[in-house]
């Protein structure tokens, strides 16, 4: 019986380079991904909901193409929180203080692991393709991951990427305002950020551990 050959996990993802904060596809496509923060919808008055949502709504309508949203969701990490507290006690010379601090951080932790609470990011993708704008697909048609393999396109020149690239951060600069528009601070990520942000992607329980940095950075969360 033949042995089935292993796929290197690398020929599984559809990402052939990240650079200058820009995400190269193999198959031609660059994408340029965004943090944006959130609003609380549900405290505003009736009166400033139904002006966020028509603002949002004149926002889809004046765009000419396709983005994405993707919300992130982890589940809390407190470790360095009760790692914290645990400084605290220690340095802490008053015995009642000392005991409360002990108290809180022991109900801290039993109420996280009783509780499945979960911290959110929210992401924007923004894309270029040279091709026809793509029709409908799935939630995971911007993101590189998650679906059928591409054949590679034929190799891009300099001329033609650099091209690619400044429509792409026009596009970007477009959402940008947008989202701004509408009380949301969007930031594109960098090459370090993005590296970071499809790392946890592709390893779920290391994000678990220690958290998205970039959400804390960008101030996201």
């Amino acid at each position: 019986m033949a042995e089935t050959q292993a796929i290197p996990s690398q020929a599984l993802i559809d990402i052939a380079t990240i650079e200058d904060d820009v995400i190269i596809l193999k198959n031609g496509g660059i994408r340029q991904i965004l943090i944006v923060s959130g609003i609380n919808f549900d405290l505003k008055s009736e009166d400033e909901q139904n002006l966020i949502l028509y603002s949002y709504q004149n926002f889809l309508n004046s765009l000419d193409f396709s983005f994405q949203c993707v919300v992130h969701s982890r589940k809390l990490n407190i470790e360095s929180y009760l790692r914290t507290l645990d400084e605290l006690a220690e340095k802490e010379e008053n015995e009642l203080l000392k005991n409360q601090v002990t108290e809180y951080q022991a109900f801290v932790r039993e109420f996280v692991e009783q509780n499945a609470i979960m911290t959110k990011t929210f992401f924007a993708v923004v894309p270029y393709e040279r091709s026809a704008l793509p029709t409908k697909k799935g939630m995971l048609a911007f993101l590189p991951f998650g679906k059928k393999q591409e054949e590679p396109a034929r190799p891009q020149t300099n001329e033609e990427l650099a091209h690619d690239i400044r429509q792409l951060r026009q596009r970007t600069e477009q959402v940008v305002a947008g989202l701004q528009s509408i009380g949301l601070r969007a930031v594109p990520l960098n090459n370090e950020e993005l590296i970071e942000l499809f790392y946890n992607l592709y390893n779920p329980e290391a994000v678990e551990k220690k958290g998205l940095t970039i959400a804390q950075s960008n101030g996201a969360q």
